[in-house]
């Protein structure tokens, strides 16, 4: 299987499965000396894990992060970080009824068809618990750009959208609530829309805004990597992920060029930041923001048609521990792959 590592100087390897004995990873291109706040790093560890709440799934796991490498005296040596999560609370048992069977909307169906074998504890190495190993690499990508503030929040669940623009919110409310929104009120509407979706036996959607403060500019490439591409490629690359935009996005659209263009203040900055701090592909130091889609967990408990690996259509019920909404701890995996793509991109820039 091809496709387990990410980035180009700051490069991360991840491996594991979802019931397997841990899951792990190796950070590549780490610069030496960095002393390491351990506690943020559980702290966002946390933030991701599974029971945190009752509108998440119940799976049990501490997610206690073992460095096996690359760290002396709590700083980077410059050589591989690698880790392990060890897996503690797994229960098999409850995917035995998909041995044979591809659930909706999983990669059940297309993984038996590319290798001919499968996992299908958990979905194996297509969980979302694959993404541990990124909250990891992020959080110590984040304490290399320490001036740089990453903060992703829940802008939407469901039909509920929050509104208000994000030069108006109190980031440090993101986590007063189990949702994640800094809008209190909002946050009480969405967690209730969860709880009511949950007790059907249904799961919804919902969408995750990023807010990347302090960037340089000059970070990014003109041409094939620009830096709102590798965003974009990073955040669909996250599981259950169906939509990015950033800046003006898909309303950008519909405006006119008189409209939209950013005006220059004498210092470089713009009035207006309708470019979402990237122009060119490359980064103009205005706030990066962007919206990040995520569809319905596919999981759910009601009887739905399922195939067999037979070619028999055959009716199929959700078992086992799973989000009804996957975006509240969608949150810290947003930051995590943010902060490594501009860890990435801070580094190939000292190349020049």
């Amino acid at each position: 299987m091809a496709g387990n590592s990410y980035g180009t100087l700051y490069k991360v390897t991840t491996f594991g499965e979802s019931h397997g004995e841990a899951l792990g990873g190796i950070i590549d291109g780490c610069p030496p000396g960095i002393q390491l706040d351990f506690e943020a790093i559980e702290l966002d560890m946390a933030r991701r894990k599974p029971g945190q709440s009752a509108i998440v799934t119940q799976r049990k796991e501490p997610d206690a992060v073992q460095f096996l490498s690359g760290i002396f005296e709590g700083k980077t040596t410059g050589t591989p970080i690698g880790f392990i999560i060890p897996n503690t609370n797994q229960k098999s048992d409850d995917y035995s009824h998909i041995k044979d069977n591809y659930r909706p909307s999983h990669a059940d169906y297309v993984y038996d068809q590319k290798y001919g074998f499968r996992d299908y504890r958990g979905g194996g190495r297509s969980s979302a618990r694959e993404t541990a190993s990124r909250v990891v690499a992020g959080a110590i990508a984040k304490q290399m750009l320490p001036e740089i503030k990453f903060n992703a929040y829940v802008s939407s669940v469901g039909p509920i959208h929050l509104e208000t623009p994000y030069q108006e919110l109190d980031f440090s409310k993101i986590e007063s609530n189990p949702v994640r929104c800094p809008d209190e009120k909002s946050a009480a509407i969405m967690e209730e829309y969860i709880r009511d979706i949950r007790k059907q036996g249904d799961t919804v959607g919902g969408v995750v805004t990023c807010v990347i403060q302090n960037v340089p500019v000059g970070l990014g490439e003109p041409v094939f990597d620009k830096l709102h591409a590798e965003l974009g490629k990073a955040m669909l690359s996250i599981n259950a992920v169906k939509g990015f935009e950033y800046g003006s996005g898909f309303s950008g659209s519909e405006m006119k060029g008189s409209e939209h263009n950013d005006l220059y203040n004498p210092d470089g900055s713009t009035k207006t930041n309708l470019s979402g701090g990237i122009q060119g592909g490359i980064s103009n130091g205005m706030d990066i923001y962007f919206r990040v889609a995520f569809k319905p967990v596919a999981t759910i408990m009601q009887t739905q048609d399922s195939l067999d690996n037979k070619g028999n259509i055959t009716p199929m019920t959700g078992k086992g521990r799973h989000d009804p909404c996957v975006v509240p701890r969608a949150v810290p995996i947003v930051e995590a792959m943010a902060a490594i793509v501009l860890a990435d991109f801070y580094l190939i820039n000292k190349t020049y």
